[in-house]
């Protein structure tokens, strides 16, 4: 019987600070996913495996693949996963599922990517994606968390993705990367919903209040953030995408505990 998981090599392990990181690892051949979607990862522990649901950080097209994740000290699997190092097995599922596609949401203007935490995580590989600038005018990658060292990737989404080789110029035309910190200084302050409601984040980025006729929006997040989230869309107007019926946001729900 094929085992469910793939074993994979890690290759390189990166800690942003003592509650956040993130690691590569090498990617199978017939692993194909969608933009979004995530896997389940894990090691063998007491000869069993222990696996969590993760975002993929990863382009669809990268040889190999990334994931983002916190550091739980007692964390089933997080208290082991930090201590990571190049070279050891990870299990990675055959089967990559997830909401946060673009097929389950309706054309529109703008996709606002709405994000906190290691909620960024599939939105990284959203904003490295050409089809996403193709099927939108404006792609706005939002990431809110409480201390400044808690914004990953964030020299990254400012200084590499713009000069992409590729298509940096898609990035540098049409993505706005709006991070914000609520617990120190910084450039933009405040809670993710509160700058929606109160009209902030619009006048900051330039750009008209949320509207279902032109807007798509992707959450991932704590559940608190997407309970807030969905309330404040649905009083907008915004109908949920699946599957079967695209609609004007999509959320994913495999994240309520890591």
């Amino acid at each position: 019987m094929t085992s469910p998981y793939i074993h994979e090599t890690v290759k390189t392990v990166h800690h942003w600070n003592d509650t956040l990181f993130s690691f590569t690892t090498t990617r199978h051949a017939g692993l194909r996913f969608k933009t979004g979607q995530f896997v389940m990862i894990g090691l063998m522990i007491n000869h069993k495996p222990l696996v969590r649901a993760y975002s993929i950080v990863s382009a669809h097209y990268e040889e190999q693949l990334e994931f983002y994740s916190i550091k739980v000290q007692d964390g089933p699997l997080t208290s082991h996963l930090q201590h990571l190092k190049p070279g050891d097995t990870l299990l990675i599922s055959r089967k990559p599922t997830g909401s946060l596609v673009l097929d389950n949401l309706k054309p529109g203007k703008r996709l606002y990517l709405l994000s906190t935490g290691t909620g960024l995580a599939p939105f990284m590989s959203v904003v490295r994606d050409p089809e996403f600038y193709d099927a939108f005018e404006n792609i706005i990658l939002t990431h809110g968390v409480r201390v400044v060292s808690e914004l990953g990737y964030h020299d990254y989404l400012t200084n590499e993705l713009p000069n992409n080789e590729f298509f940096g110029e898609q990035v540098r035309q049409q993505l706005i990367y709006y991070p914000t910190v609520t617990r120190e200084t910084f450039r933009n302050q405040g809670r993710l919903t509160d700058l929606i409601e109160s009209g902030s984040l619009f006048r900051d980025i330039g750009m008209p209040e949320l509207n279902p006729d032109q807007d798509r929006v992707m959450i991932c997040g704590s559940p608190a953030m997407l309970k807030d989230l969905v309330a404040l869309l649905q009083a907008r107007g915004f109908v949920e995408g699946t599957s079967n019926q695209p609609g004007d946001y999509v959320i994913e729900r495999a994240f309520v505990e890591k």
